[in-house]
């Protein structure tokens, strides 16, 4: 009987452990390891930033899900990996902490044959500093979301009182992902201030570290509209300039008060920006884990890429921006030194920026990093699974499945308000993620399947959507015919 260990419960790790144990069944073990007792429909959190979904909606209690399929559940951190083994064994094994009440703090080694690197990322709010003093809010977890909602709808009830109000949102750092989730959020907030009968009181300002709006850290896309290559960024001006909110962009964040920031832009030159209520997102790292060899010495440079993500068939070496290209990016997401270890989601350390590098004057880093989470997380997740239990069943020479992102379609709904027949969202695909200029010449992506739409449909598509996903997540009969 093989074990199979995967590290996180997100989309990208439960999306690997529930297909891992529907194809290996009962004559092998699945184990998933997460600090998480509930799972997150994360997408859907900006909703409950604006109070228009509770935290019930957007997250359930994981336990019962694995009892029931037969996945053993631990609620615990991962803390080190020794893929050695020790000196008294060679079998590999992880550390554990556990987080569960009543056994917090307690400690545990599981051995395992095969392991799955699925712990997302730390929100590193810490990059910024007073970015984690409690001036702003997020909309990261649920419970952020939540706490966002409650300082929201105070905003709100001073516009009402005759107060006018700031609010920034955007990214808090020159080097974050994650611009979509601030995007849907400033939308939200615009919409939600209309409705309140506010909208007049309250200023709303975009403060991103994109060299152009419409980046999202895939150095922007081109998109067919009417027999027309549209761009992102005429697109995303277009509604920013609707929706009377004005922008910082190629901003760094690199100082957060009591209502106000500081920031530095490309161009070297710094500014201020006061706010009554604030959203920004923090930059992403890897979770802080270790590696030892079987000595007990650190290995973790070995196993892991200077910001905490682990390493897997990717090209590091590519260099200078001109030098990239699409086969830089990983295909199996297997490490290349312990075959035996895969990660997925956002846990890959990417080979480099999608965007162009760029940065200021005093070489400050500002541009956005390679976006992995939503529907790219949930397909990597499953190849990876796949590619495990072909090794399980039929050896170590078992073909490898492939999900290169500069191979991979992706759709996005972004919403931009929540309503019956008020609501709108952004619904875009894109072909490849990475795009493929040897393929591609000139736009690196394929225009028959890169397109974009804003408008009712789109809203409800994406709430069709939270509702599908959690369903999926549920692993409720045919779940396995929903796509990632």
């Amino acid at each position: 009987m093989a074990r199979l260990i995967v590290m996180g419960g997100g989309v990208s790790g439960h999306t690997a452990a529930t297909f891992a144990k529907k194809w290996l069944g009962k004559d092998h073990e699945v184990v998933v390891v997460t600090p998480n007792s509930q799972w997150n429909w994360i997408p859907s959190n900006i909703w409950v930033g604006v109070g228009q979904m509770k935290k019930e909606d957007v997250v359930f209690p994981l336990a019962p899900v694995y009892a029931k399929v037969g996945i053993d559940y631990r609620q615990a951190k991962a803390v080190s990996i020794h893929p050695e083994g020790n000196e008294n064994s060679d079998t590999p094994y992880i550390t554990i902490e556990s987080t569960k009440e009543g056994s917090a703090g307690k400690t545990e080694e599981l051995t395992y044959d095969y392991l799955i690197n699925a712990t997302g990322s730390k929100l590193n709010f810490g990059a910024t500093p007073g970015l984690d003093a409690g001036h702003t809010v997020s909309v990261c977890t649920a419970d952020h979301a939540v706490h966002a909602n409650e300082e929201l709808q105070k905003t709100f009830d001073r516009a009402k009182a005759g107060e006018r109000q700031k609010i920034l949102i955007g990214t808090g750092h020159g080097m974050c992902t994650c611009q979509g989730a601030a995007f849907e959020y400033i939308f939200n907030i615009e919409h939600e201030a209309k409705k309140a009968g506010v909208r007049d009181m309250v200023d709303i300002k975009w403060i991103s570290n994109e060299s152009f709006l419409g980046d999202f850290g895939i150095g922007g896309l081109h998109m067919k509209r009417g027999g027309y290559a549209v761009s992102s960024r005429l697109f995303t001006e277009s509604l920013y300039s609707e929706r009377n909110i004005p922008w910082i962009i190629g901003a760094h964040v690199s100082k957060v008060e009591a209502g106000k920031i500081e920031y530095e832009l490309l161009d070297g030159s710094t500014g201020e920006e006061e706010f009554n209520f604030s959203m920004l997102i923090p930059p992403f790292a890897g979770v802080g884990l270790k590696a030892y060899a079987k000595d007990g010495s650190d290995m973790t440079a070995t196993l892991f890429a200077p910001n905490g993500f682990l390493k897997v068939d990717a090209k590091y070496d590519a260099g200078a921006y001109e030098n990239w290209k699409a086969s830089d990016w990983p295909e199996t997401y297997q490490n290349p030194t312990y075959d035996n270890i895969f990660a997925c989601g956002i846990a890959f350390a990417p080979p480099h920026l999608i965007s162009k590098p760029m940065s200021s004057p005093k070489g400050t880093p500002i541009n956005p990093t390679p976006p992995r989470t939503g529907m790219p997380s949930g397909i990597i997740g499953k190849a990876v699974a796949h590619s495990i239990c072909d090794l399980i069943k039929h050896g170590k020479d078992a073909p490898l499945h492939k999900a290169s992102m500069t191979a991979m379609g992706a759709a996005c709904v972004a919403s931009a308000g929540k309503g019956l027949t008020e609501g709108t969202a952004a619904a875009l695909t894109v072909y490849p993620v990475v795009p493929d200029f040897e393929k591609y010449p000139g736009l690196g992506r394929d225009l028959d399947y890169t397109f974009g739409e804003i408008g009712l449909a789109g809203h409800w598509i994406k709430h069709i959507l939270h509702h599908m996903f959690i369903y999926k997540a549920k692993l409720k009969p045919g779940w396995t015919l929903i796509p990632e």
